[in-house]
């Protein structure tokens, strides 16, 4: 990923239009009359070899006839000289091209390479970046700049819009300006050859001027860049993405259901959510998305008050709640004892009907009670305009009520121009606004959509935790059943593999014969359940391959012979391989759940969870994550599902052990992320109840694995990297070394709880009394692709934790230079821990390529500036704007 040279394409000081025209409806005039009018206000260079002049400017013959590099070059000429101008812009200094020509990855060069590699290999040298092919352009309004084919311009503001498709680019522009809504630039990647959604929303991420970012994506080439940049992004702006095809995604296809089930759509939106990010399903609710969360305060939680001058409309917006999943408040008895001596005719429960006459204060007086329930988490204040109030008034009395809470109060206007002014004071007082009562119930849903994503967004998983797996002993079977060239396992192979992962199983045993079934059932123990063993029935229970409650010899005798003539009836062409035989698991209340694993073409590994059964496809209720899991990510996954409300227990069905169920998907998660070759996986059914979870039937998909890259990198998101862990002397004992992770938050309160003042100061440049959530969550859960902080832990003689310092590290999108930070508990001074911190600190950037680390500090802090003076950093003066000693150590 990298932002290298974007500014050159998003703000130009001067912009070179290669293929340049007078004919009108061609490329070329529309983006000259465009630039044109715009009021672009840098050097503008036309460039054509059959025009002297355009619209009073020079017509240069060639780029290379140019007086000065353009900072940008747009061109539009005939896909076969597209490379050779590349190569010379780049040669001249220019560093950003949007390519708006169609047509280069099917044509061919002398040499057999597509034209779009060929302009990219051009390009290359000279880190010249392309915007495109097949681009639609580029607007930046706040400098005037329309390098774009759109008819009409855009107005200047604070939201980014970025696209693949053109006409999606045209059509939204044309919308916005219908309704007022203006950009901070507005991007058509084309076919993204270079620049794609990982590197503009890079750009965007730290671009002053954007304050939202919103999405149209078609596809995604490169997951974990996309995913990374974009978790960037999500962090510091609203970031909502338009998914386009849903209805077009082909269906997931698979030999277990996990496979099946797991649809690309499905895929995409978990992906969406597990990057702090929002998804919509229209444009309209695209643009009032970045309404809604540009206005809405913090969400601590979900439960929404509503209230309106008239039955219809409160009416409407309760089944609007209920049907999105919403939670209504119910209101603590002190408040409703109130509120009836506001609202007489209030029956004590459900939505206020405020009735049609209702004034000003009735308005103000209920929001006021409302605000001060504990019970109530936001506020929805729906007036209907009429001929008695002026909902000026109405927006004039809640407004100061909205601005002083702390909690969200939504407004909505109902009607058109006599409403027009309530919705201006609504909105100076920044309360979100909506047309229709469910709209503004959409609205309240999304920022409580947005809040569970940015919870999500805080979760990168640690270490696994529980026992370690054996993954040698699972690797052992895997490898040795491709070696014979098997690669469905059937549920026996796949028990053992899941055994290894202490992932609880029935005991199962396979037979080749009835004979080997009779022993194998004394064995295990009767009464048992009897299976057919055969790779081309996908269902047993499909052709009479299943019994139960078997609990003689006589009995497994009987019920596999009768198995093997029921299947050479029904399936003469199916090969029987034998019988398995396992302990029955019968429990009138366990639940019957399916848990799996599947492999997305673009996300890599992902991790189904749903109700299991034989009519797991029918019932469809399931969801689907990305790994690594912890366990709140792996609750989350469940509680996407309508099963979950079951587990939590009904009538005289007590709650399933939910730590048992979400143990087994986490230790699945880990087992497809460390064993490459397990390309699909059902548990089905896995069994939970009060007393646990087991699994009572799998099987798995298994590949030979890709080993041109890592293991780790089929993964979307980058687990915690145990390989990086050290153990190290230090002061007559051992110290570990190692990345940070989440469950790290007590300690590391611990650790900035014994610092004193001034070292708190001389790390964060103000002074900080404590620790604020948000902080420690930005400070133990980082993401592993992008930054990295190792800390320094042992072990008090209690067996706690503790955090004696931290030294983190945070690169920029190129890896070309990382900036860092070592902090050490003040009572462990000048013992030698920043030094380690420090070494471990710079082999990790050397090994990652990073070109150099720098620093900065107070001038104050002279133990850090003798620490990297001794480590042969250079040290520079005073900055007087900043008041800091910066300080860099070149690695490369």
């Amino acid at each position: 990923m990298s932002v290298r040279n974007l500014r050159q394409l998003f703000a130009p000081k001067s912009v070179a239009l290669v293929g340049a025209s007078q004919r009108p409806g061609s490329v070329g005039a529309t983006l000259l009359l465009n630039l044109r009018e715009g009021g672009f206000k840098g050097e503008l260079y036309p460039v054509n070899p059959k025009y002297h002049e355009l619209d009073g400017l020079q017509v240069w013959r060639d780029v290379a006839d140019l007086p000065a590099a353009p900072e940008l070059a747009i061109i539009c000429t005939p896909p076969p000289t597209i490379p050779g101008i590349v190569r010379t812009l780049g040669a001249m200094g220019t560093r950003a091209a949007i390519v708006m020509s169609a047509g280069l990855a099917t044509a061919r060069d002398s040499r057999g390479r597509s034209l779009k590699q060929a302009t990219l290999d051009a390009a290359h040298p000279y880190l010249l970046r392309i915007l495109g092919p097949n681009s639609s352009g580029l607007l930046a309004p706040s400098i005037g700049l329309n390098a774009s084919i759109a008819a009409g311009g855009a107005a200047s503001g604070r939201i980014a819009f970025v696209s693949e498709s053109g006409a999606m680019m045209t059509g939204v522009l044309d919308w916005a300006r219908m309704r007022g809504i203006g950009f901070s630039s507005f991007v058509s990647l084309g076919e993204s050859g270079d620049v794609d959604f990982g590197d503009v929303l890079d750009y965007l991420a730290s671009d002053p001027g954007t304050a939202a970012i919103l999405l149209h994506v078609e596809s995604v080439r490169y997951a974990r860049k996309f995913l990374s940049a974009a978790r960037a992004a999500a962090r510091s702006k609203p970031t909502v993405v338009l998914k386009a095809g849903r209805s077009l995604e082909g269906a997931a296809v698979g030999a277990c259901l996990s496979g099946v089930l797991a649809a690309p759509d499905d895929v995409y939106d978990a992906a969406i959510r597990r990057a702090g990010m929002l998804r919509v399903t229209t444009t309209e609710q695209l643009f009032a998305a970045v309404e809604t969360l540009a206005r809405a305060k913090p969400l601590y939680g979900e439960r929404l008050a509503i209230l309106c001058n008239g039955a219809g409309p409160v009416v409407l917006a309760a089944d609007a709640l209920q049907a999105g999943g919403g939670q209504a408040a119910e209101l603590d008895e002190a408040t409703v004892s109130r509120l009836r001596d506001v609202v007489p005719e209030w029956r004590g429960s459900g939505p206020l009907n405020l009735r049609g006459d209702a004034p000003p204060e009735r308005y103000r007086d209920v929001v006021e009670l409302l605000l001060r329930d504990p019970r109530v988490d936001a506020v929805l204040v729906i007036h209907a305009p009429n001929a008695v109030v002026d909902p000026a008034d109405v927006a004039r009395a809640v407004a100061p009520l909205a601005q002083a809470s702390s909690r969200n109060v939504l407004a909505c206007w109902l009607g058109g121009q006599s409403v027009s002014a309530a919705r201006v004071i609504a909105a100076e007082a920044g309360m979100p606004s909506y047309r229709t009562p469910e709209d503004a119930v959409n609205g309240f849903l999304q920022i409580v959509h947005y809040r569970h994503n940015q919870q999500l967004l805080m979760e990168v998983p640690g270490s696994f935790g529980g026992d370690e797996p054996d993954r040698e002993g699972a690797r052992r079977l895997v490898r040795a059943a491709l070696d014979k060239g098997r690669y469905l396992l059937a549920d026996p192979d796949t028990k053992a593999i899941l055994s290894a992962y202490g992932i609880p199983v029935v005991p199962t045993r396979s037979a080749a014969t009835p004979e080997e079934a009779v022993l194998a059932a004394a064995d295990i123990g009767f009464p048992v359940a009897v299976k057919i063993l055969s790779p081309d029935v996908a269902q047993k229970s499909d052709v009479g391959g299943v019994t139960l409650d078997l609990d003689t010899p006589e009995a497994v005798r009987a019920a596999t012979e009768r198995m093997r003539r029921r299947l050479a009836e029904l399936r003469p062409d199916a090969r029987l391989d034998g019988f398995i035989v396992q302990a029955m698991a019968r429990n009138p209340q366990a639940h019957e759940l399916i848990a799996g694993a599947a492999t997305d073409p673009v996300f890599g590994p992902v991790i189904l969870f749903g109700q299991g059964g034989l009519a797991v496809e029918v019932v469809g209720d399931y969801a689907v994550a990305l790994p690594p899991l912890n366990m709140v990510l792996a609750r989350d996954l469940v509680r996407r599902t309508r099963i979950a409300r079951q587990l939590k227990g009904y009538r005289n069905h007590p709650a399933a052990d939910m730590d048992a169920v979400l143990a087994v998907l986490v230790q699945v998660a880990r087992l497809v992320a460390e064993i490459p070759e397990i390309v699909e996986l059902d548990i089905n059914p896995l069994l939970a109840h009060s007393g646990g979870a087991v699994v009572l039937d799998a099987r798995m998909r298994i590949a030979m694995a890709d080993r041109s890259g890592s293991t780790l990198d089929r993964l979307a998101i980058r687990p915690y990297p145990a390989e990086l862990e050290e153990t190290i002397p230090w002061q007559g004992g051992e110290l570990l070394l190692r990345p940070i992770r989440p469950e790290d938050g007590p300690a590391h309160v611990a650790f900035f709880n014994a610092l004193t003042p001034d070292d708190v100061r001389y790390r964060m440049f103000v002074r900080v009394r404590e620790l604020q959530p948000a902080q420690l969550a930005r400070f133990t859960q980082i993401d592993y692709d992008r930054e990295m902080a190792f800390i320094a832990t042992r072990h008090t003689a209690d067996g706690t934790p503790e955090t004696l310092g931290v030294g983190r590290v945070v690169a920029d999108p190129d890896n070309m230079s990382a900036e860092f930070a070592v902090t050490v508990r003040s009572d462990l001074k000048g013992k030698g821990l920043g030094i380690l911190l420090m070494n471990k600190l710079i082999a990790y950037c050397r090994a990652r390529g990073t070109r150099e680390i720098v620093g900065e500090a107070l001038p104050q802090n002279a133990p850090v500036i003798g620490l990297v003076k001794k480590l042969g950093f250079t040290v520079g003066p005073v900055d007087e704007e900043e008041g800091v000693r910066k300080f860099w150590l070149p690695l490369r």
